[in-house]
């Protein structure tokens, strides 16, 4: 039966309510053209011309050149991001690619909150006294608003990309540039802009969804903080805030109270989580260092209001210009330092994991190891507090030596979940896929035996990977059973092994489905996926073939 809260009826109501409001708040208030006029004040007509040639770019990206447009929920990705500053396609085109379409809508979304208001800070009329608006190419308004803006918006793109730390894919470097900017001359506004981004992304939501029935499932999911580019955004805000102060200075406009300024700094910092400080600790793990995290956006909320409120001269005395200044250039600076060398490295040797046998498509290889060194993050190897750089990884990993790419596509837990997952690889103009098969038996008790296929879209399943035999608990007849990845995994991938020590009493192939064979007196019988041992009147359960979600 169709429900009353979904379909083409509330999917207008949301509109028509939206509409409604803003029609109630413009009669209270009576603008009488105030509200226009102060948009034309400092915008061409009114409108925000630099945000949205640099969202519909962004966009286009994504669609045209991730091959979005064919394949919104899996573009692209590998090709785009900034691997190392020997790969300038990814330097330049990582700040504006996306790993998905929830990415790309978070920041999408976000940007069209919050530019705005960096743009209205500055402006696409001159603001200096003497001034004219077309007295020459940097006061035209049509070049300010339609070149120039979105021209700095490429700029802080690619300073995201050359100066974090490792690769980088997404604009949130630019977002983050965006609300630093902003923060310095509207910190309070900033905080209600991005207070406005989640209302616009759940309005998005309601009408593409509005009504959602959903019941308890399980899942794989890593912690919500995996993956934040905390260095990324970080340098993009960092080369937001001394932008900001820059155009303040040059400009000589009053400077915030340091106390909005020092809220609106840590309620932004706080609410979009530079305090999630994490990093790997093993193949599947990871370590949050909220308290250090919290230490971190404190000391950034003061020293944002320093560099802010001492722009008058007035505060700490007269040298305090200056050691605000200086004292918001030592972040970017180390920043800088510091990821020079990082992305100056290259792939070792071809990147390839000795041993381990890959699908070549083209200039790619894609393969399946694991517990192998992560060359990106084991770049440099570095100790501290108990904590490294060294990690070892496990999973489907793409390389490619030319592009300077090496990276975990799949994680082993991924792919152990879901049984099978796709990757993309590609380059400008073409893209394809290679698929990621895992099959298992998970011995009682025992651990989970299990080989693993590749293939490329345009090809046959390739043999990737054979895991370590797994051995179940229970003991029949005197004898330990194991289940062992077989040599020939095209006829059967699996075998029975029976032990007694360390010596192999007997081995054969697993039975198939409602099948019994008989090993040195013990019945083995596969009902339904489950492998039953029987002696006498006694039957235990030693294996589960591997379900996935």
């Amino acid at each position: 039966m169709a429900s009353p809260f979904d379909g083409w009826p509330i999917r207008v109501a949301i509109p028509v309510g939206l509409v409604v409001s803003l029609l109630v708040v413009w009669a209270l208030d009576r603008p009488n053209g105030r509200w226009s006029a102060r948009l034309r004040k400092r915008f061409l007509l009114g409108v925000p011309w630099g945000t949205l040639v640099s969202v519909t770019f962004v966009v286009g990206v994504y669609l045209f050149v991730q091959h979005g447009w064919e394949h919104w929920r899996n573009p692209v990705t590998v090709a785009f991001a900034s691997w190392s500053y020997l790969y300038p396609l990814g330097v330049v085109l990582g700040p504006f690619s996306h790993a998905g379409p929830g990415h790309l809508l978070g920041n999408v979304t976000s940007t069209l909150a919050v530019a705005p208001l960096a743009e209205y800070y500055v402006g696409h009329y001159p603001t200096r006294r003497g001034e004219q608006s077309f007295g020459s190419w940097r006061t035209n308004p049509w070049l300010r608003a339609f070149v120039l803006f979105p021209l700095g918006v490429g700029v802080v793109g690619i300073c995201t990309s050359l100066f974090a730390w490792g690769p980088i894919i997404g604009f949130s470097g630019v977002l983050f540039a965006f609300i630093g900017f902003a923060l310095v001359r509207y910190p309070l506004g900033t905080v209600v802009a991005l207070s406005a981004q989640g209302v616009v992304q759940t309005v998005y939501q309601a009408l593409q969804s509005p009504l959602i029935v959903q019941g308890a499932s399980a899942s794989y999911s890593k912690p919500w903080w995996f993956g934040i580019a905390v260095q990324g955004h970080a340098l993009g805000f960092f080369l937001g805030v001394v932008a900001g102060l820059l155009v303040l200075r040059f400009r000589d406009r009053a400077a915030p109270p340091a106390l909005r300024t020092w809220t609106g700094t840590l309620l932004v910092a706080t609410s979009l989580s530079l305090w999630a400080l994490w990093w790997y600790r093993g193949v599947e793990t990871y370590v949050l260092f909220r308290g250090l995290g919290i230490v971190f956006v404190l000391a950034l909320a003061t020293l944002v209001t320093f560099a802010v409120r001492t722009h008058d001269a007035t505060s700490f005395g007269p040298g305090a210009r200056q050691a605000g200044t200086v004292l918001v250039f030592v972040p970017l600076i180390v920043m800088a330092g510091v990821a020079a060398p990082v992305n100056l490295t290259t792939v070792q040797g071809d990147g390839n994991v000795e041993g381990v046998t890959g699908v070549q498509v083209r200039d790619y290889t894609v393969l399946y190891a694991e517990d192998v060194p992560n060359q990106k993050v084991s770049v440099v190897d570095v100790s501290v507090g108990g904590e490294t750089t060294s990690v070892d990884t496990s999973g489907v990993i793409v390389v490619n030596e030319e592009r300077e790419v090496w990276t975990r596509e799949v994680t082993k837990g991924q792919l152990a979940f879901a049984g099978r997952r796709a990757v993309r690889v590609g380059g400008v103009g073409w893209a394809e896929t290679v698929f990621a098969r895992r099959i298992g038996w998970s011995a009682v008790g025992g651990g989970a035996a299990y080989q693993v296929w590749l293939r490329p879209a345009d090809d046959g399943w390739r043999h990737a990977y054979a895991s370590e035999p797994a051995t179940a608990d229970p003991v029949v007849a005197g004898m330990n059973v194991s289940i062992v990845p077989a040599d020939d995994p095209r006829k059967n991938p699996f075998r029975l092994r029976l032990t007694n020590g360390s010596t192999t009493v007997a081995s054969r192939p697993l039975p198939t489905a409602n099948v019994t064979v008989s090993v040195e007196g013990v019945q083995f019988t596969r009902e339904n996926g489950v492998i039953y041992a029987r002696v006498d009147d006694t039957r235990v359960r030693v294996a589960k073939k591997e379900s996935y979600n």
